[in-house]
């Protein structure tokens, strides 16, 4: 047996870098909100020291409790239909050639580089009256006159899972890159059909990467801003909107951090689970 080496100070130097940075960039503010989220607010300022539990008893608010549900089924939508995209659209793409292959990749990364807010005011133009797709809709005689698409649900809907596609496919992609080829083989040796080798080989071989995806495509839905407000009503802002108009426009900076406080502690406990599940697909 070998002895184990006995550790110094300096085998722990390389941690130093990003401990710090962690210290400073989120246990730091982190800390700051969660003071703050017992802090009372100053209708006549911005807020006063004190330790009050004010602000998360608004939580059990009717109106926060819309807010939250609407946020968490928007959210989960919005990954479900990902998925539901990206998984069969980026399992016919790593039975393409290498070239097309990265044709598709350089594509995906490029609608990465497109912020939130190029992505916003694009859809509201495409789903606009005068230039948007109702126009097309009427050209091929579908309808008879152009319509506005939003503000709608469905049109916060559609801009956010594009959002978020890009991020679906490039999870997926090294996992079915990875997967066995032989399996479907062997399953359309026995009789199945491409659908059915699909569903009962493919699907159930990466079970646990589909669980990971959706998770991280709800943690990032959860956060959306602007999306929400440029192209939905007040009755479709979530979560993170809500905090901001609390914070900048109702100055009710406590109220805020609660709620960002609550939001960042949901995020972190997903975000625990995806790591979770990965580690389980890694020893299975």
């Amino acid at each position: 047996m070998k002895r184990e080496h006995t550790r110094s100070l300096t085998d722990y130097a390389p941690l130093v870098y990003p401990g710090l940075m962690l210290i400073i960039f989120f246990v730091v503010p982190f800390s700051t909100m969660i003071a703050v989220s017992f802090f009372q607010r100053d209708p006549a300022g911005f807020y006063k020291t004190a330790f009050v539990f004010d602000n998360y008893a608004r939580f059990l608010s009717l109106f926060f409790g819309q807010v939250l549900g609407f946020s968490l089924l928007l959210s989960v939508l919005v990954a479900l239909c990902c998925v539901t995209i990206a998984f069969p659209f980026t399992y016919l793409l790593v039975r393409q050639s290498r070239a097309i292959q990265t044709v598709w990749l350089v594509a995906l990364l490029s609608v990465l580089s497109l912020s939130e807010v190029i992505i916003g005011f694009s859809w509201s133009t495409l789903l606009s009256r005068t230039a948007g797709i109702s126009n097309l809709l009427v050209w091929l005689g579908l309808i008879d006159q152009p319509v506005a698409l939003l503000p709608s649900f469905g049109a916060v809907l559609t801009g956010m899972v594009y959002q978020a596609l890009p991020y679906s496919i490039l999870v997926l992609y090294p996992a079915l890159v990875r997967l066995d080829p032989t399996l479907v083989e062997a399953a359309r040796t026995l009789g199945a059909s491409p659908g059915r080798a699909f569903f009962n080989v493919v699907v159930p071989a990466l079970r646990n990467t589909l669980v990971a995806t959706i998770i991280m495509v709800f943690v990032f839905a959860l956060g959306s801003y602007l999306l929400p407000q440029i192209l939905g009503r007040p009755q479709h802002w979530t979560l993170s909107v809500l905090i901001t108009d609390q914070a900048i426009y109702q100055s009710n900076m406590p109220f805020a951090a609660a709620m960002a406080v609550f939001l960042v502690l949901i995020s972190l406990a997903l975000v625990g689970l995806t790591l979770l599940v990965g580690r389980r697909e890694s020893a299975a």
